[in-house]
């Protein structure tokens, strides 16, 4: 890429043309400029943006673009070719981690929510157990009533009952 970017940089000053003019033309900053003119590939975040930049860059010069992309192309492809196997493996699991955390409601898995209506029949039918069974037990440990205790007794019953 030093290369392309050095033969950019000699056409560039060859047809009289200073940097911050041709930034100006192709609606691009100085700095995209230089670091296109310096092969640093590292300062653009997409390739495929830094292809298109160059293809308009070479036609602005009056270079023939497709002549200039291929020769980006195969920079690109003696670059790519020099990644490990395990850095392309690094790579993609971290894209697929990426793409675990993103979460839509189109694509997220919603869980089947439990009933809990069982669980409040559930409840109610121990509730009526218990009053059933308290009820129970209360009738049967009732004592029948003493109403002759309980009846009030005349002074003279009283007295005659204890004198025999």
């Amino acid at each position: 890429m030093k290369e392309l970017g050095e033969y950019l940089r000699h056409t560039r000053i060859s047809n009289g043309v200073s940097m911050t003019e041709a930034a100006e033309d192709l609606d691009l900053s100085t700095s995209q400029l230089e670091n296109i003119e310096s092969g640093n590939v590292k300062a653009f975040k997409d390739v495929y943006s830094l292809k298109q930049y160059v293809r308009q860059y070479a036609k602005y010069l009056g270079l023939d673009p497709e002549k200039v992309v291929d020769e980006f192309n195969s920079f690109l492809f003696e670059h790519t070719s020099k990644i490990s196997l395990d850095d392309i493996r690094a790579a993609q699991k971290k894209m697929e981690e990426k793409e675990k955390k993103v979460k839509s409601p189109y694509t997220k898995v919603y869980k089947k929510p439990i009933p809990l209506w069982p669980f409040f029949v559930a409840i109610g039918a121990f509730v009526v157990l218990i009053i059933v069974i308290y009820l129970i037990v209360s009738t049967i440990n009732k004592a029948p009533a003493r109403v002759e205790e309980l009846m009030p007794v005349s002074r003279k019953e009283s007295y005659y009952e204890f004198t025999y």
